[in-house]
């Protein structure tokens, strides 16, 4: 095994690490004022697409970057490093989309692609939040099409998306199916915008469904094939969050580093101190054994020689590791940097609380936890090993 950076990895990494400082000047706009206005998200989309990152979970022929999973490992690990989630205006569509007919493929992904439009998944519900299956929201067959009655919670970008992917379930059997659904189709109501811990450049919001029709060629995949696709969708983003956790206190350590380095107590640096140079040690020690897990299971799944079953588990695997490493990172941060660490000023707060999420959504940690222990239960230990040569 090699684990050298390939030039082309590298070469993603400086564009990513270019990308990133170029949006960090937005940050303390974000925070300031829960949110950025038009020019900025002007700005920012203007430059993604000149760094050719745009969508880069999407092929080179249908306009995205078409990179491998341990490539978009390594510049989510880059976007991490930003606060206020602005790694998320660095847009990668719904792996979903990947489903589209040819015809929907010219109306959303491509659009989505290029910058023109935005996508939101709606899956969670009221009582359908870690278990998927318990969801309230249906879809009635009629003429020409389908019927969609519910409410979706946490609806991720779903203040700024112009479409929803929405998950219900379908016909007199309830089979779980996804939509693709304009959001400005008659009978859809924002409801209602929580105020999170953390500043988000985009909101979650809670949406009402009533007596909303949608034609046939709504449906995204095919009817009854809703949770196969979603829980794909988990296993890649599972490990981007790894990955974007990951960067995230690798730039909270520089900064507390730095920060011990130069700050001065009782007559010495505070990186002088054990305590300091403990708390220093333990940082390096997450995130180096936690980025190294991440690539390995990225690189497993772009040599696809390990079953979906296992990567399925491996992915929760680096999830579960790598968000809670990098929230014991962060605490130690804000902790170096003493009062002015919870000065939201400083990139260790809002890091601080926005690290918290990656322990509850796509999965929490108690979710991950589970899918670990029911891999090894019912097949062994083989989600401990790598796979053969042959």
């Amino acid at each position: 095994m090699d684990f050298r950076l390939t030039p082309r990895q590298e070469e993603l990494k400086s564009s990513a690490r270019a990308l990133t400082e170029f949006i960090m000047k937005y940050e303390l706009d974000c925070e300031e004022n829960n949110g950025l206005p038009p020019h900025a998200h002007t700005e920012i989309r203007d430059a993604v697409l000149d760094s050719g990152l745009q969508a880069v979970n999407m092929p080179e022929e249908w306009g995205g970057a078409g990179l491998t999973i341990l490539e978009q490992v390594t510049v989510q690990a880059e976007l991490g490093r930003l606060t206020s989630a602005l790694w998320d205006m660095v847009w990668r569509p719904a792996n979903a989309l990947s489903f589209c007919t040819r015809e929907q493929r010219e109306r959303y992904l491509v659009p989505v692609i290029r910058g023109q439009r935005r996508d939101c998944y709606a899956v969670s519900e009221p009582e359908a939040g870690s278990d998927p299956q318990s969801l309230r929201t249906t879809a009635t067959r009629t003429d020409g099409g389908w019927v969609l009655n519910g409410e979706k919670w946490f609806v991720t970008v779903g203040d700024h998306a112009d479409f929803m992917i929405v998950l219900a379930a379908a016909g007199e059997e309830g089979a779980p199916t996804l939509f693709l659904v304009d959001k400005e189709t008659p009978g859809i109501e924002m409801t209602r915008v929580p105020r999170w811990m953390h500043t988000f450049v985009y909101e979650h919001p809670e949406f009402t469904f009533t007596d909303v029709r949608v034609p046939e060629d709504a449906v995204l995949g095919e009817v009854g094939n809703g949770y196969d696709i979603t829980r794909s969708w988990f296993t890649e983003e599972r490990l981007m969050i790894a990955a974007r956790t990951i960067g995230a206190a690798e730039r909270a350590l520089e900064l507390a580093r730095n920060w011990a380095v130069e700050r001065r107590q009782f007559g010495s640096p505070i990186a002088e101190f054990q305590l300091v140079q403990g708390m220093l040690a333990d940082c390096t020690v997450d995130i180096a054994v936690n980025r190294a897990y991440t690539h390995q299971v990225a690189w497993e799944v772009d040599e696809g020689r390990t079953d979906r079953k296992t990567l399925h588990a491996k992915a929760a695997i680096a999830k579960l590791a790598a968000s809670e490493a990098s929230g014991r990172v962060i605490d130690r941060c804000l902790q170096i940097f003493g009062g002015r660490g919870y000065d939201r000023s400083y990139p260790v707060e809002r890091l601080y609380r926005e690290l918290r999420v990656d322990r509850i959504w796509e999965g929490t940690s108690e979710i991950q936890r589970l899918i670990i222990a029911g891999e090894l239960v019912k097949r062994g230990t083989g989600v401990l090993h790598m796979p053969s040569s042959v």
